[in-house]
């Protein structure tokens, strides 16, 4: 088994590194974009962990493990409870169907290396 701590931090590492060599890259519309990428989870008439949450299901029925990770690890920052993990798991799989099972697989292993619900 591939030790999920390690990786996780990794993970975080390369996101942060390439995003910072593609804002440097300073184009407007690429710039935009991440702002609007930003701004839309920010607190509103959901809150962030509502769209999260909204952001995880999405990724999973798109499977992109990238994205996956990245809401994920909000989620657990939003304090997202088992309960609400597992519930908006189980609309991505009925949305996305089958397809999705290895999307959730990669979550529930992601989840053993953020010590989640401990």
């Amino acid at each position: 088994m591939i030790n999920m701590k390690n990786n996780i931090q990794t993970i975080r590492e390369y996101r942060e590194k390439m995003n910072e060599i593609i804002l440097n890259a300073d184009n407007k519309n690429i710039k935009r974009f991440f702002a609007i990428d930003s701004n839309v989870y920010e607190e509103g008439a959901l809150d962030k962990k509502t769209k999260e949450l909204i952001g995880l299901v999405a990724s999973t029925v798109l499977r992109c493990n990238d994205c996956i990770f990245y809401h994920l690890d909000q989620c657990i920052k939003e304090k997202v409870t088992p309960d609400e993990l597992y519930e908006s798991l189980s609309i991505a799989l009925i949305v996305g169907g089958s397809i999705t099972i290895p999307h959730i697989r990669y979550i529930f292993e992601l989840l053993e290396g953020m010590s989640f619900g401990k």
